[in-house]
């Protein structure tokens, strides 16, 4: 699907750790700085996480909706420029700035600020941003209604609860639930109000119940509906800056949506759910190197079957919206494609599971018929079969290789850059997954250490940098570097420890570390490594 011929790099960094005075970066002023940045750096590529509603623990791979835009990345200068806020409505109580992102003081302070956007527009007579605001409403409606919806009862159930201490309610949800869910579980699903704990004729989306509902939460979910037009305004602004100098945007698709999504309580039939919503076995991944236990996601799996029934169409619509947000596509978790593992709903860890069949070249086939040739990074992580290789090579789909795991299995390791079979790969230092290259280092084996010292041939003392190096300078054609390496920094700035729920996603830019002498030095390096994003001038023809 995707023949990479250019040599090119970039810089991963989500939108959130943007230095912002509130609080998360967003898509303000930050943003087409860094996008400066990146052309002042020679650096084709920008690499950004998911840009959904964040739901448990923050993680953008944990969605209110794999459709909807983050409203925590709306930025409010940007809502005086179009008359919704005024600039003594910015005047309020900031958040407390840190190298880390304050959700809680973050959240209330965006939702004080969105909310007085919206009560402006109500009242506003901008007949060119109504006018845009309808067709947002018209062209989005086949998953705009549901999402404002559920959000509009999800906010409505969490405020009711705020008052209530111990209800018929919880106690039957709590029985209900004992088996499968710890106690603090089952407090945190029902007082967060996740969409199974809602009444039984809202969960089963009886249609005279739906209209009920939407008739008494018409003002709370013309709210939700604001704030995606906005995202959107902002964020098709934000890729036409990008496409003016040149940036490409990595975007990227998880693999599988949360439990608590409109997506699932929308569309239950492609989910592998009981009748009152609960999943039948959840995603994750059996041990590996990130932990001993595996990953226990807690996603829901897919009903294959009634996917295919209905030609991938939701899969289609969902890869049509995230395309309007990146040039380039990395889809998550791709061997799930191939197999997915399935562990029992309830299960504490990830240790008991099973490998089922995923859809396989079937649904590419379809994808590729209905969409033509996509721009697509197959992210081929953690334990790769030859069955999941041949599915990513049968699609000419580049995968990844990261450097740190280079280092820990001897001199053979396929992920050391002698050992790339191919130039169509996306290579990295690290992803967010992963510590960064100085805390990795740093907390390396003496062993590890030792051999990175001797493969490069240099002495420790700049480690990122010899990193970023290497990866540079390998065949692979795309070589993407987490900011945090280029920057330098330690442990205390990695984005995400995979098997830990709490204490991830925070990263955030210290002001003016953008420097002019880091933009040199990653010139440099991608013009001797041939990934210069300057266009080379024609030759001319003999007979001119």
């Amino acid at each position: 699907m995707m023949i990479m011929t250019n040599r090119m790099s970039g810089i991963l960094l989500h939108i959130t750790s943007l230095h912002s005075k509130y609080g998360i970066g967003d898509l303000g002023v930050a943003a087409y700085q860094f996008i400066d940045f990146l052309k002042e750096a020679n650096q084709r590529l920008w690499q950004i996480l998911p840009v959904n509603p964040t739901g448990y623990g923050d993680s953008p791979y944990q969605s209110f909706s794999t459709f909807a835009g983050n409203p925590l990345l709306i930025c409010p200068q940007k809502l005086v420029a179009w008359s919704l806020l005024l600039e003594a409505d910015l005047q309020v109580e900031g958040v407390k700035l840190s190298h880390k992102v304050d959700y809680a003081a973050v959240i209330k302070l965006k939702e004080q600020l969105n909310k007085q956007a919206f009560h402006n527009f109500q009242q506003s007579k901008n007949r060119e941003l109504n006018r845009e605001y309808d067709d947002f409403v018209k062209k989005n409606t086949d998953w705009l209604a549901d999402y404002a919806l559920f959000m509009a009862l999800k906010f409505h159930f969490i405020n009711k609860r705020q008052t209530q201490t111990a209800t018929t309610e919880y106690d039957s949800f709590a029985q209900a639930n004992k088996k499968l869910l710890t106690a603090t579980q089952i407090r945190d699903y029902y007082y967060g109000a996740i969409w199974q704990s809602w009444p039984p004729e809202l969960v089963s989306r009886q249609p005279a119940t739906l209209k009920k509902w939407r008739a008494d939460l018409a003002e709370a979910i013309e709210y939700h509906q604001f704030l995606q037009f906005i995202f959107a305004k902002q964020f098709s602004e934000l890729r036409a800056y990008a496409k003016q100098n040149d940036v490409e945007i990595v975007g990227d698709i998880p693999i599988f949506v949360a439990l608590d999504s409109a997506d699932c309580w929308a569309n239950p039939t492609l989910f592998m759910l009981d009748k009152v919503g609960n999943p039948l076995a959840v995603a994750g991944v059996p041990p590996d190197y990130f932990s001993e236990d595996g990953q226990l996601w807690g996603n829901p799996l897919y009903n294959w079957h009634k996917l295919k029934e209905a030609g991938y169409s939701w899969w289609i619509k969902r890869i049509l919206k995230t395309l309007e947000f990146c040039d380039i596509l990395r889809i998550d978790h791709f061997r799930g494609f191939e197999s997915y593992w399935s562990i029992p709903y309830g299960e504490k860890t990830a240790k008991k599971g099973s490998w089922l069949p995923g859809p396989g070249i079937d649904f590419f086939d379809v994808i590729k018929k209905e969409l033509g040739d996509l721009p697509i990074i197959a992210e081929d992580l953690g334990i790769i079969t030859n069955e999941v290789k041949a599915l990513r090579d049968t699609l000419n789909l580049p995968g990844m290789k990261v450097i740190q795991f280079g280092f820990d299995a001897g001199v053979n390791n396929e992920n050391l850059p002698n050992h790339f079979k191919t130039d169509q790969l996306v290579v990295y230092t690290g992803t967010h997954d992963n510590d960064t290259t100085l805390g990795w280092y740093q907390n390396s084996t003496a062993a590890v250490r030792d051999q990175f010292r001797r493969y490069l041939n240099v002495d420790g003392h700049d480690a990122a940098w010899d990193m970023i190096r290497l990866a540079f300078l390998s065949v692979a054609k795309i070589a993407i570097v987490p900011l945090q390496d280029v920057l330098s920094l330690s442990q205390t700035h990695r984005m995400n420890t995979p098997g830990i729920a709490a204490g991830n996603w925070q990263f955030q830019l210290a002001p003016n570390s953008l420097t002019p002498e880091v933009a040199t030095r990653l010139n440099y390096l991608s013009k001797i490594s041939d990934r210069n994003l300057v266009t080379k001038p024609k030759t001319p023809e003999a007979n001119e």
